[in-house]
């Protein structure tokens, strides 16, 4: 007889324990104690024990479940479909360590960079050193748990951003507006306007270059490990030309020095190549460019070249140097030079001819980039 209800027993905890795996990963903690409590009322005397063990919910949850269930309350609606009952759970953080947010604060605080003592002030304000940093002044609180804490003050992980100018010339304005009224009027008569710039200096051989690209899992492209110039390859002095009517560019790829004689060579073979031919009727030749480097302002043999250009074509040479410490909105800048590099990022430039080629190869989203000629030009 006590054989036979050893097996009645097994075979409920069985059956119990076979329904509630096939319903446990759609039960939330309410249902999951409502499944529970209905099972163990439905058998009667010593269900809540079986349940407990086929299950491995609490014998307190049950009860908490059997009670729910007498009084058959649905959840409240304007609680956000609270489960636990209203101050159940571990207790946040905040009511456990008293202050700790504005001891937080205070560390994280820029302009007092934290207590003049502290070790953090000169550290990186990682979330472990913040952690240490709140211990020392007895709180007992994790890294991760920092980071929470950070979001709720409202902080995020910022990175530098270029803003700062210096000095604002109160002219500065009017310069950009003269230049574009300038260039506007130079477009609007038929004549050709320039945007030139040298690009990057680029170091040419095996050597790491920023940016990912697609390969298998596991097979980096290698590269070496210094990137000390290599005598034989040296550098490569991309300069470019960008017409801003035709939206078309010029590129040459100098392989000794970024001199103004280069610089003024590439503008006269863009003209010979492509500039006569599409502005046959040219009367002057606006240029816009920094006001540093081979094309500065105070670059006497910028000037020099550039007259001597002026006495080849036959039309005079309009420059218009953009205002110091404002590169950033040369044409060129974004309309040519950021497109290729985007397309070569990734790709170690271990030759001149493969930095020839992938200049060749840059396309937009229009397409690609047209006229992109490639020259080597050594002067």
């Amino acid at each position: 007889m006590y054989i036979v209800v050893m097996k009645v027993i097994d075979d409920d905890i069985k059956l119990i324990c076979i329904r509630f795996e096939k319903l446990a990963w759609a039960l939330d903690e309410r249902m999951r104690r409502l499944f529970a409590a209905a099972e163990a009322l439905a058998l009667g005397r010593g269900g809540i024990t079986k349940v407990a063990k086929a299950t491995g919910i609490s014998r307190r949850a049950i009860h908490v479940g059997l009670k729910e269930l007498s009084s058959e309350k649905l959840p409240v609606e304007n609680q956000e479909k609270r489960i636990r009952k209203a101050g159940g759970g571990r207790k946040s953080i905040i009511e456990t360590e008293s202050g700790v947010m504005t001891a937080l604060e205070k560390l994280i605080e820029s302009t007092t960079r934290g207590h003049p003592e502290s070790p953090l002030r000169w550290t990186c304000k990682s979330l472990r050193n913040l952690a240490d940093e709140l211990a020392l002044q007895g709180y007992s609180v994790s890294y991760p748990k920092v980071g929470d804490l950070l979001r709720e003050l409202g902080y995020s992980l910022q990175a530098n951003r270029k803003m700062l100018e210096g000095t604002n010339n109160p002219d500065r304005n009017a310069q950009f507006e003269f230049i574009n009224d300038q260039a506007t009027q130079c477009i609007a008569e038929g004549n050709p306007v320039i945007s030139v710039d040298t690009k990057k200096k680029e170091l040419v051989g095996a050597y790491k270059n920023n940016g990912t690209n697609w390969r298998p899992e596991g097979k980096p492209e290698l590269v070496k490990v210094h990137d000390f110039v290599d005598k034989e390859l040296g550098r490569a002095n991309p300069y470019g030309v960008y017409d801003v009517a035709s939206n078309t560019g010029w590129v040459s790829v100098g392989t000794d020095h970024d001199t103004a004689s280069f610089a003024v060579e590439t503008i006269r073979r863009w003209w010979n190549t492509m500039g006569k031919q599409r502005y046959t009727s040219a009367s002057k030749l606006m240029i816009t460019a920094d006001g540093g480097g081979s094309n500065g302002s105070r670059v006497r043999l910028w000037k020099l070249e550039l007259q001597k250009l002026a006495d080849e074509i036959t039309i005079p040479i309009y420059v218009s140097h953009l205002p110091p410490g404002t590169s950033k909105w040369n044409k060129i800048e974004h309309r040519l030079f950021s497109y290729i590099s985007m397309n070569w990022r990734g790709q170690p430039l271990i030759s001149h001819e493969v930095i020839i080629n992938l200049i060749a190869g840059t396309t937009t989203r229009k397409g690609r980039l047209r006229d992109v000629v490639k020259q080597e030009k050594k002067i």
